[in-house]
């Protein structure tokens, strides 16, 4: 076994981290040794390896519900910083006619500077223009002209690797002279069909790109109503039409170990209608929700949220399990179920969730 193998899986109990290092390995001989641990890979890719690793040491950030918020609007940025929300997004794209561009950047850098907005627990992001409208290097100069900057950037319209490169200069020459302590995080978001097809190599650009450039990829927003005109797709209520693309942001999302926030809900009255599609896009593996309005955010939150049942059963599950590793056993029955890696992982998933939105919660 090679060193980096060895070091890889010594360093994390985390199953997850094994069977996507075994993913990326071609086998030429399984050998056997202490600790069912597998030897002679004959190829490792170094880069899947670090991409794992990195994903299994960040910290999580709760980003069940992202509002959007018009950024030329100060009213509203103020009101939005008040509110119990995951992720605040002060919006410079769709959500500002193109007239007032401006002002928007202008009055996002005043929100950020000010201190008038105070957004307790909620992570601040901004969302720029796309690469393509040739204006994102002037969002980026204005909005993180000040000491204060935000938490994320939310990069729209995301198609090709090359625009994380564009991105990644434009950012870089933004910041310059800029002592950051942390990176900002990325978030990118998928709204056509060219950027569905390439939202792996875009994923990998992103997490390659990082080591060197001041921000980390945290996600990836499927952008449903600009990817279902892309296509020529009309929306049903139920989004049969959707499935495929929303499922698809998951897996390579979950493969690159970043978040997966799902599409919006336009009709933001219909509150039942909300949680049931929210419930959906859980079930679907969707870390979060885009939404658009104040009201639709306790709904979503709540939707992305285990259940004190579904909580209770991790909790359990995970001490049993811990109860029969002295047995040096595999699998086992926990209250009439077959037990084993896979399941374990999800009920872990479960409790560091629920850890995280208590630890955001007690910044309030």
């Amino acid at each position: 076994m090679s060193s980096v193998l060895k070091t890889c899986l010594l360093a994390s109990n985390q199953i997850a981290v094994l069977r996507q290092l075994v993913r990326t390995v071609f086998v030429s001989q399984r050998t056997p040794l202490p600790g069912n641990t597998l030897c002679r890979f004959r190829h490792i890719e170094c880069k899947s390896i670090r991409h794992v690793h990195a994903s299994v040491h960040r910290k999580f950030t709760p980003r069940r519900a992202l509002l959007y918020v018009p950024g030329d609007d100060e009213r509203k940025l103020s009101k939005a910083a008040s509110l119990d929300v995951d992720c605040v997004v002060m919006d410079c794209e769709d959500g500002v006619a193109l007239s007032r561009k401006v002002a928007a950047r202008e009055t996002i850098s005043k929100i950020l500077n000010s201190g008038t907005a105070k957004f307790g627990r909620s992570e601040c992001a901004v969302r720029v223009n796309p690469v393509i409208s040739m204006v994102t290097h002037e969002d980026l100069t204005v909005m993180l002209s000040g000491p204060s900057l935000p938490q994320c950037v939310v990069l729209p319209k995301v198609d090709t690797p090359g625009d994380i490169q564009i991105f990644s200069s434009e950012l870089k020459s933004a910041l310059q002279g800029k002592n950051i302590q942390d990176k900002l995080n990325l978030i990118i978001q998928t709204e056509s069909a060219i950027g569905l097809l390439n939202v792996q190599a875009i994923c990998e650009q992103a997490t390659e790109i990082s080591k060197d450039s001041p921000f980390t990829l945290e996600g990836i927003i499927f952008g449903s109503d600009d990817f279902c005109a892309d296509i020529g797709a009309t929306r049903t209520e139920g989004a049969e039409e959707l499935i495929y693309a929303r499922q698809k942001i998951v897996v390579v999302a979950k493969a690159y170990g970043i978040q997966a926030i799902d599409m919006v809900h336009i009709n933001f009255k219909d509150l039942e209608s909300l949680r049931n599609q929210s419930l959906q896009g859980a079930r679907m593996g969707f870390t979060g929700k885009q939404v658009i309005h104040p009201a639709q955010v306790p709904v979503v939150q709540e939707a992305f949220l285990p259940s004190r049942e579904k909580l209770e059963w991790a909790t359990q599950l995970i001490k049993a399990f811990e109860e029969h590793q002295k047995s040096d056993k595999g699998a086992f029955v926990f209250r009439g179920s077959m037990i084993d890696m896979p399941s374990l992982l999800q009920a872990k998933n479960i409790v560091e969730l629920d850890k995280a939105v208590k630890e955001s919660n007690s910044h309030m």
